[in-house]
């Protein structure tokens, strides 16, 4: 395949939803898969919806994601500029050549009187479409003489474009509009329900429909990866590239992505209810100051949210569910995304970012969980960290989990759990943790399997249960059940702390 180029082009009207992401995430492994280029475009055409700060993020969670565009606003404009807004002349241009060809006209109607139609119709039993059935009884350059539509114009009478969609019948048959999806092959459109779009808006500015064509077409797109909400603009699409002229790029309409119930499109408000971001990274909105959840800020790695995204919707045939991104680059095949929606699974989200979690270094932990060290004044070696996290890594879902699995590292415990003291703490356990303290104090190389070989030695000369003395001890030590193993943490603490928090325990118990 020859000169891929693909783009993904967000509308900046607030965060970008992991649907979106999604979008980006395969418009970038095809064109890597292919050895082509990924462009960004800023469909701001929409000025009402319009958010400042709606841009950068979109670029910010790209770069996060580790898929940043190739070609796009500020980086190798090869067909810029990449941003609508910035191109209204050009779409102006060519929404004239459509009126000068016959393909689309002025649309005098004011708003008032569609509302009067689309009343009429209803009362009727009928639904109000602008198209070919009733156009020519309209206000526009179709009913209107040249000089009147020039006098209009002159007057500054707000008007539209609107795209003359072709007719219904040819040579007596029901025409359609076909195409092959890449996804879902062959697909077709009556063109008798297709209305005459609007192409360019009484503001001065196009609507997607003529923009996203033009764009396309001038930036030279190879294929056409979006969401399955478009698919009801491909006609449309289809018939504006017949109208101008030009080869209509290949088209891929991705399934959505659904709610965790399998019902219906996943929203913000799913996540909000359910307890998890669909966002990848945390937007403040700075009207209102409502801060929405990102997976960033939630504590999943990138790599978490790139693989769980790349699944839903697409398999690689195998039962294989760990990828990098350099792995899905060189295996994605458009051809094996589902045309069926996919369910949004929050749980499978943790699994994942869990086994990136035993998968990532040490030392880029360690640096991860020294911000929250610091944050409670905790000033340990590096390498010290460094051993904890091999010690908890595994049990881990978050960086933010590690301080609780691991707080007895930095501190001596203060209480004790109290259901585990009552079963674990007899009238004969301080005398025998009082002669487990002599038994450490005698031993002169401190370190896990010469402080166990010891310390099980003396439990077996005793004869007595192992229970008896190994519980205790990892209360003592930890304040609780729980922890790596136990001669692993009275290492790391130290011979000197481990006994006095043997013997803290024995006053306090």
């Amino acid at each position: 395949m020859e000169n891929v180029r693909v783009r993904f082009a967000p509308s900046p009207t607030g965060p970008l939803h992991i649907g979106g992401v999604r979008t980006a995430l395969f418009n970038y492994l095809f064109a890597k898969k292919h050895n082509g280029t990924f462009v960004l475009r800023i469909e701001d055409t929409d000025q009402t919806r319009y958010v400042a700060n709606a841009e950068q993020y979109i670029i910010d969670a790209l770069n996060w994601c580790n898929i940043p565009f190739d070609e796009g606003p500020g980086k190798n404009e090869k067909f810029g500029p990449y941003r609508q807004s910035e191109r209204k002349e050009i779409y102006k241009k060519y929404a004239e050549e459509l009126i000068a060809n016959g393909k689309a006209y002025y649309a005098f109607d004011t708003a008032e009187m569609l509302d009067f139609h689309r009343k009429d119709h209803e009362e009727k039993g009928k639904t109000f479409i602008y198209n070919w059935h009733n156009r020519e009884k309209l206000t526009n350059s179709l009913t209107l003489t040249k000089d009147e539509v020039a006098q209009r114009i002159a007057n500054g009478e707000k008007y539209v474009v609107r795209f003359k969609m072709y007719e219904p019948i040819i040579h007596g048959e029901e025409a359609v509009i076909a195409s092959t999806d890449m996804i879902r092959g062959n697909v077709s459109f009556k063109r008798e329900i297709l209305d005459d779009k609007i192409l360019f808006k009484s503001d001065g500015m196009p609507t997607y429909h003529l923009a996203n064509i033009v764009d396309d077409y001038l930036m030279e797109i190879s294929h056409v990866i979006r969401g399955e909400e478009w698919l009801p603009s491909l006609p449309l699409h289809i018939a504006l590239y017949e109208a101008f002229g030009w080869d209509a790029p290949e088209f891929a309409h991705l399934p959505l992505i659904l709610k965790p119930v399998g019902k219906g499109k996943l929203s913000k408000r799913d996540g909000d209810k359910l307890g998890f971001p669909v966002f990848p990274l945390a937007y403040k909105n700075e009207e209102t100051g409502a801060i929405s959840r990102g997976y960033k800020e939630d504590g999943y790695f990138a790599e978490t949210v790139v693989n769980f995204l790349a699944l839903l919707g697409w398999n690689p045939g195998t039962e294989q569910e760990l990828f990098s991104i350099e792995e899905l680059s060189a295996i994605f095949d458009i051809g094996r995304v589902n045309k069926s929606g996919a369910r949004f699974d929050p749980d499978k989200t943790k699994w994942f970012n869990q086994q990136y979690m035993m998968k990532k270094n040490n030392a880029e932990l360690a640096e991860l969980f020294a911000e929250i060290l610091t944050e409670k004044g905790i000033v340990v070696e590096k390498e010290y960290t460094e051993k904890v996290v091999s010690l908890i890594k595994e049990r881990a879902t978050f960086v933010a989990d590690f301080w609780d699995l691991s707080n007895f590292f930095f501190e001596n415990p203060t209480e004790y759990d109290a259901k585990a003291s009552k079963k674990q703490w007899k009238e004969d356990t301080p005398a025998l943790m009082q002669e487990l303290v002599a038994i450490l104090d005698g031993i002169e190389d401190f370190n896990s399997q010469n402080i166990e070989t010891i310390v099980k030695e003396w439990i077996t000369s005793k004869e007595i249960g192992f229970g008896k003395v190994m519980q205790p001890f990892r209360l003592s030590l930890v304040g609780a059940m729980k922890g790596p193993h136990l001669f692993d943490i009275a290492e790391m603490i130290g011979k000197q702390a481990t006994i006095d928090r043997i013997n803290n325990a024995i006053t306090a118990l």
